[in-house]
């Protein structure tokens, strides 16, 4: 019944439910422009019928995604109100942002796509989509710029105990503002991509749709391909910007206890323990942590010996989130390139093997950003604002830990009901499957016959 252990386990459960649906509305809006941009300029039916399919999963998921990021946002008024005390003239600038400048930017298109699609001109709806995905991304940069300040604060100094903003640009271009945001982006179109292009294969494999998923199957594969790439390369510059300003954090991630000149890389291990590593089988590959962070392979690397006690984060959930992340994330890339293969090589569409694969791995790629979100936001601890405020200063003082337990039970179980509407009104999408039927496969109108009457017999 710890107040901090409650408030952060709240924090931890709502804003993990929430991260579900941000990824998937990122990436789907993106691939839905790329739709509405060759329906367009092609004019092809087959376009229009895809984007008008996937529209109604976006919007399905924004609304819940919407309705969950609200809860969010109240904590720090009832949980964390020392927080709020602290940061709020830093931390509510980004926030106003989001809301003002992309929020109503990506809602208000989003409604007018999803109801009025066929009332606007060809053009309209193109530029329509893009601004969706354009407000989805800025909705995404101005979070990040929030969480990151957490991480790297910058452009404040402390006045009666408050920060207090000196500099709008250097909080908001803080040191690790453009590295988690990229990677955030590319992981999200993975996430976007790997639905669309599961889903289609699921049609293929039960033989319905065959027009709208082979040309969302193509489409998917082709950018979880290119948004693997980029998650791969924005990811490494993001954990080199961690062993540069998050040093204790990076050590956790890494499992390394001991300073290093030439840190080796643990590919496996046991996990390790808050008072040290447990000694039992280790695979490792020498000096390459110390290349992959600072471009020398006997560049020194800080272990968790050289912070206080007082200062490591949970090393264990850290090492293990980071490392599983990884594995994860390796295996997006493995299916991706097979499926880039197959498509390269015309087969794609009779490797029912691969299209059962792509169907199952739906949802490994949210799997592998919740894995990446802890180990971010875990790593971070004891810190709520990194070296500036300690995370059991930061919670409401009149909040007692009944109240915290009661409104956790309340939010898991408003949380299931969320959840299970979602899936079901995604599930019926799925199943009823894109309106229409293709052009070529509408029976043809015949004019009917053409009665000439008979002359009557005579009846003599």
């Amino acid at each position: 019944m710890d107040p901090v252990f409650l408030a952060r386990l709240q924090f931890a459960l709502t804003a993990m439910f929430h991260f579900i649906f941000p990824p998937i509305s990122i990436g789907l809006a993106f691939l839905i422009s790329i739709l509405e941009t060759l329906r367009w300029r092609t004019g092809d039916d087959v376009y229009r019928r895809a984007s008008d399919f996937w529209i109604k999963l976006l919007a399905v998921t924004f609304v819940v995604g919407v309705a969950t990021g609200i809860v969010m946002e109240f904590q720090f008024g009832t949980n964390w109100a020392g927080y709020s005390r602290f940061v709020g003239d830093v931390f509510g600038a980004p926030l106003a942002a989001e809301g003002v400048f992309a929020f109503f930017l990506e809602s208000g298109f989003l409604g007018l796509l999803l109801f009025g699609r066929e009332r606007i001109s060809s053009f309209v709806r193109w530029l329509a989509a893009v601004l969706v995905w354009l407000g989805a991304t800025i909705s995404a940069f101005w979070i990040i710029v929030a969480n990151s300040w957490m991480q790297t604060p910058a452009g404040y100094r402390i006045v009666n105990g408050r920060a207090e903003l000196t500099s709008f640009r250097e909080a908001v271009f803080n040191a690790s503002t453009w590295p988690r945001f990229t990677h955030t982006i590319a992981s999200a179109w993975v996430c976007g991509s790997f639905l669309m292009a599961g889903i289609a294969a699921w049609y293929i494999l039960k033989h319905r749709h065959t027009d709208v998923s082979r040309v969302s199957l193509r489409l998917g594969v082709v950018v979880a391909l290119i948004s693997i790439v980029l998650s791969v390369t924005t990811g490494d510059r993001h954990a080199r910007q961690v062993a540069h300003t998050q040093q204790a954090k990076f050590a956790a991630m890494e499992g390394l206890y001991s300073t290093a000149n030439g840190a080796p890389l643990i590919l496996f291990s046991l996990p390790p323990q808050q008072h040290g590593k447990v000694a039992g089988p280790e695979l490792v590959i020498t000096n390459l942590t110390s290349f992959l962070a600072f471009g020398n392979f006997q560049a020194p690397v800080k272990g968790l010996e050289e912070f206080g006690r007082d200062e490591w984060p949970p090393v264990a959930m850290t090492f293990l989130s980071f490392h599983n992340m990884v594995i994860a994330g390796n295996l997006l890339a493995l299916i991706a390139v097979l499926g880039a293969i197959l498509l390269w090589r015309g087969r794609i569409e009779r490797a029912r093997w691969w299209q059962r694969l792509m169907f199952w791995s739906i949802p490994l790629p949210t799997i592998t950003i919740q894995l990446g979100w802890m180990a971010a936001e875990v790593g971070r601890q004891p810190w709520i604002v990194y070296g500036a405020m300690r995370t059991d200063r930061g919670i409401s003082r009149v909040v007692g830990a009944p109240s915290i337990l009661f409104s956790i039970v309340l939010f898991t179980l408003i949380y299931i009901l969320l959840g299970t509407v979602w899936f079901y009104l995604v599930r019926k999408e799925v199943i009823h499957g894109p309106d229409g039927v293709p052009v070529e496969l509408e029976p043809a109108i015949e004019p009917p016959p053409v009665l000439h009457p008979v002359p009557a017999e005579p009846l003599y």
